[in-house]
């Protein structure tokens, strides 16, 4: 009997929706003064609002049903990635059987099915791929990506998007990153807040070597992996790229570094230093992704709701010793030159030459750049690639600046990393500016 009267009592299930409609019913002391309390405010998240995440790995993952499970029902995402069983660990939308499988379109499929009602549209390719008029269909844009290049592409298309007549063009981007026990999430107003570029001096050095130093005077183990894998391999193979997760191709770059450093007398090339050297690989921890992600998913929350002021605009996370967070403004650089529009002056002296240009370009932290090739205003100084005009025009790394530029001149930089190209004008000292002369007084 006691049973039955259980049974008959017992408390029915709540909608899914209810803790978020509690958000939604009523203003609060932080609410926006333009929040519309109510069914207005429900309609939009629910029917019009259209999020892009970009990447579906272990943070897009979390962001995905973080989304769905806030709200949010007009849901894309892109990713150019397959599933590895390596990802498993973290990526919980993903089941062995999945292994070889799309992540974007096997990422959508899950969350349709655990969360009836919301529409996941899902795309399998580069975000390169995809045109100015796609990436301004939707109200907002949600990173969970691990390449900086990528970050850099998608920063720079969404601040060129901008046309100050049309209001619908800004884009605010929300960027996630994890590595290990640390993270980060921010809130970019593509040409009102700082953009990613500015803040690219934040980043961890990387690790570069002079194009002079592997062909030439190697005295790492290092350098003899990057002599192997940047000029050896596409002299040997030409177009053939090489594939950083293939045993074969690390193998022969193990082989052909330790013959290079046996020539030299170096020590210390071994598998994991050549896997090390050739590739980035970032620890991740699913409980990191799943702060950063629960940071990204309400920062999207509040922009299409107005329900709490968004961050402004930078959240750091440390959870390596204890757990600390920080916010602050981080604020833009006027020399941005994807934001600020500006080229940068760098002084220089006639007789320094070309190769310290490039050597100044790697070792700039605000810039990553990882093969950078410059052009002048009568054509290209030094091209990485291909490799023959790499060939023909490496003898101009060891020619003075003052023999193949003026005072003033730009020089173009271009590199894989680079999602526009980077202007740097060169100024040389005691030179006069044709700007100062047009401002003296003509003599009479």
């Amino acid at each position: 009997m006691a049973t039955a009267v259980a049974s008959t009592s017992a408390t029915a299930p709540l909608p899914r929706t209810t803790h978020v409609d509690k958000i939604l019913e009523r203003s609060g002391p932080y609410t926006d003064e333009q929040f519309q309390a109510g069914d207005i405010v429900k309609d939009f998240l629910r029917n019009h609002c259209k999020v892009l995440v970009i990447g579906a790995g272990g943070l897009g993952c979390e962001i995905l049903h973080n989304l769905a499970l806030t709200g949010f029902r007009d849901i894309h995402v892109i990713d150019m990635d397959t599933i590895d069983v390596s990802n498993l660990n973290r990526q919980f939308l993903f089941r062995e059987k999945d292994v070889g499988r799309s992540k974007a379109q096997t990422a959508a499929q899950f969350v349709e099915r655990r969360v009836p009602g919301v529409k996941v549209t899902p795309f399998h390719g580069k975000i390169q791929d995809k045109d100015e008029a796609f990436y301004l269909q939707f109200n907002i844009i949600i990173c969970g990506l691990d390449s900086v290049e990528a970050r850099r592409w998608i920063n720079a298309t969404l601040v060129a998007m901008v046309d100050e007549e049309n209001p619908e063009s800004l884009k605010p981007l929300i960027d996630g990153g994890t590595e290990g026990f640390k993270g980060q999430a921010r809130v970019i107003l593509p040409t009102i807040t700082s953009c990613y570029e500015c803040s690219l001096d934040m980043l961890a050095r990387q690790t570069v070597f002079p194009i002079c130093t592997i062909a030439n005077t190697p005295r790492l183990p290092e350098h003899c992996i990057e002599w192997a894998s940047v000029l050896e391999w596409p002299r040997v193979f030409g177009d053939k790229k090489l594939d950083n997760d293939d045993p074969d191709h690390i193998q022969w770059l193990l082989d052909t570094a330790q013959t290079r450093a046996k020539a030299h007398n170096i020590e210390g090339v071994t598998w994991s230093l050549t896997q090390g050297v050739v590739k980035n690989i970032i620890p991740a921890i699913a409980s990191t992704n799943a702060i950063i992600a629960a940071a990204c998913t309400q920062e999207a929350f509040k922009f299409a709701t107005t329900a709490a002021p968004y961050l402004n605009n930078y959240m750091m996370y440390t959870g390596n010793e204890s757990v600390y967070t920080y916010t602050f403004e981080h604020e833009k650089r006027p020399d941005c030159p994807v934001c600020g529009g500006e080229s940068r002056d760098v002084d220089v002296q006639p007789d320094w030459p070309l190769e310290r240009i490039l050597e100044y370009l790697l070792e700039t932290q605000d810039l990553q750049l990882k093969k950078p090739s410059l052009s002048g205003p009568k054509g290209p100084l030094y091209f990485q690639a291909p490799p023959q005009l790499e060939e023909a025009t490496r003898p101009n790394l060891q020619k003075p600046l003052g023999e193949l530029l003026s005072h003033d001149d730009e020089l173009i930089v271009t590199d894989a990393n680079l999602p526009f190209q980077l202007s740097l004008r060169l100024r040389f000292p005691g030179a006069v500016d044709a700007s100062d002369l047009a401002a003296v007084p003509a003599a009479r």
